[in-house]
């Protein structure tokens, strides 16, 4: 695969990498399910619309505006244990989106940088990918708490990376969002929830990575 102008790819994790997303709103969802239907409906609304924002803004984020009152640290921090007690052993069981492997590893012999930027807690998304065995895929994973934009602008710094050189592959609305901010290019990964969105932006859409190595040679 050639390519002149991609130098780096970035990927989100959960939805592009991994089959992991219903998962984490699976996770959303049984969590907040003792407030009743009205509410998970709210929640899981806010957290499709929101898809790759920390886990802990939509906390505050619903305590306040679906609940109705703070968020204390305290509590913020036993909702995220509870979260990673009913995703992570799923999301560690989660078939690959299909093509990642593949498209990983065409990308992995031309020498074209990989680089991970996720909504999920670094601490977690690190032991993810070393227990999915993914560690020697990328060159650099990042989590939050950094937002994703922050971490595209400090990879490209470090790298020495223009922006028109990096494309950044996600399925969230905050992808395409970190990708206008930091100024790279972006693909979608294609789901029904978002289609329509995508179709409207005039956003380069892919249903699954079978084709990336191509799209990125003709980029």
């Amino acid at each position: 695969m050639v390519t002149d102008r991609v130098r780096a790819v970035v990927f989100d994790f959960d939805g592009v990498i991994l089959e992991s997303a219903d998962v984490k709103t699976e996770a959303f969802v049984e969590l907040y399910a003792e407030h009743g239907a009205a509410v998970v409906e709210r929640v899981r609304a806010h957290h499709l619309a929101n898809l790759g924002i920390s886990r802990f803004k939509k906390f505050a984020w619903i305590a306040e505006h679906v609940l109705g009152r703070p968020l204390g640290d305290a509590d913020s921090a036993a909702l995220g244990e509870r979260f990673a007690a009913l995703a992570l052993e799923k999301v560690l069981a989660a078939p690959f989106v299909p093509g990642a492997e593949a498209a990983l590893a065409v990308l992995a012999r031309a020498g074209l940088p990989r680089f991970v930027a996720s909504g999920t807690p670094q601490d977690e998304l690190a032991l993810i990918v070393d227990r999915r065995g993914l560690r020697p895929v990328f060159h650099e994973v990042h989590g939050t708490p950094r937002e994703k934009p922050e971490i595209l602008r400090d990879v490209m710094a470090r790298h020495e990376l223009a922006p028109d050189q990096v494309l950044f592959v996600g399925d969230g609305m905050s992808d395409y969002k970190a990708a206008r901010a930091a100024g790279t290019a972006f693909l979608a990964r294609d789901t029904p929830a978002l289609h329509d969105e995508w179709v409207a932006l005039g956003v380069r859409l892919e249903p699954d990575l079978v084709r990336l190595p191509e799209v990125i040679a003709a980029w």
